[in-house]
């Protein structure tokens, strides 16, 4: 096992993309691995740096993550890259991964604006760099990924719907990991073919009508833009990883949204979130003028809507339905 030893430790460092920092207090202190994964999670709403600090700096909270990617592209810090966040339903996975939450659309399948993937790319390629690594792997197959060891100059790819029943990090990203790990890959000047590819060799995009329909399959490849291509010229087709995943065509259906639920942007220039659908009840939080969430409950009266990432509640007087 790739154990960090104390030095190790010490001369860990943070990147130098970051824009804001606020610490939260959730996290387990210096992590027991080296770092040889990164977990990339969608937040489920447009929301600025501030906000993700915000989000994570109660004790309450029991969340946390080592970096934020706002809606504009800047890069929020708050766990340090020593340390291990609580972030992916994981604490072996938190141990050795550093973890990226990513401003996303409120809705599946939680589309992220270029200039987010954009910084994530980048934030991967300092991320790999600094860790000595030199390829980052995608192997969407669950429990092959999950026994790979990383050899020394790579990073792997993880993500929280490996470990928690969620839809994290959206079949947006899903889709794209693949191409996430081939450009952080070609940047760090890496291979992407051989037993260190940027996706495992063995890996097939099958082209189908359902995932267990093996009847009605058209082709198996290796490259998903061959794939995509061949499903394109077959309509009522899609692809799909080893996993069964669907991979390509990605609907807005993709991931069932919650009894109740739609998107409101804030229009206060300042908004609480609140432990319960009162104003006598503790803020947990805040949100800002501009920003998208997704409601999935109201109160008795319709006057408050709880927020699908579980901070609280909101007034909803102070929000317009998209």
């Amino acid at each position: 096992m790739n154990y960090q030893t104390e030095k190790e430790m010490m001369t860990m460092s943070n990147s130098s993309l970051v824009n804001y920092t606020r610490l939260s207090p959730n996290h387990s202190g210096q992590r027991t691995h080296s770092i040889d994964r990164i977990s990339p999670h969608c937040v489920v709403g447009q929301c600025s740096v501030e906000t993700l600090g915000n989000i994570f700096a109660p004790t309450s909270r029991q969340a946390s993550c080592n970096y934020g990617i706002g809606g504009d592209g800047r890069v929020g810090m708050y766990v340090e890259e020593k340390n291990r966040s609580w972030c992916t339903s994981s604490s072996a996975n938190d141990q050795r991964a550093v973890t990226i939450e990513c401003a996303s659309d409120a809705t599946a399948p939680y589309a992220f604006r270029d200039v987010v993937y954009n910084k994530l790319v980048d934030l991967c390629v300092d991320i790999c760099k600094r860790n000595g690594k030199k390829k980052l792997l995608w192997i969407s197959n669950k429990n092959k990924a999950l026994s790979y060891e990383p050899k020394s100059d790579e990073m792997l790819l993880t993500v929280h719907r490996w470990y928690a029943n969620k839809s994290c990090p959206g079949d947006w990203l899903m889709a794209r990991m693949d191409d996430l790990a081939a450009k952080v890959t070609a940047r760090l000047g890496g291979s992407s073919s051989g037993s260190g590819s940027t996706t495992a060799s063995s890996q097939l995009y099958r082209v189908r009508k359902t995932a267990n329909d093996a009847k009605t399959q058209v082709g198996a490849y290796k490259k998903l833009s061959n794939a995509k291509k061949a499903a394109d010229e077959h309509p009522g087709y899609a692809v799909f990883d080893e996993s069964g995943v669907k991979v390509y065509p990605v609907s807005e259906a993709a991931v069932t949204p919650a009894k109740k639920s739609y998107t409101v942007m804030i229009t206060a220039s300042v908004l609480n979130v609140r432990r319960k659908p009162t104003t006598n009840s503790a803020i947990e939080t805040q949100v800002r003028k501009g920003e998208v969430y997704t409601i999935v409950d109201e109160s008795s009266d319709g006057k408050w809507g709880k927020l699908k990432s579980g901070a609280g509640w909101i007034s909803l007087a102070y929000t317009r339905r998209k």
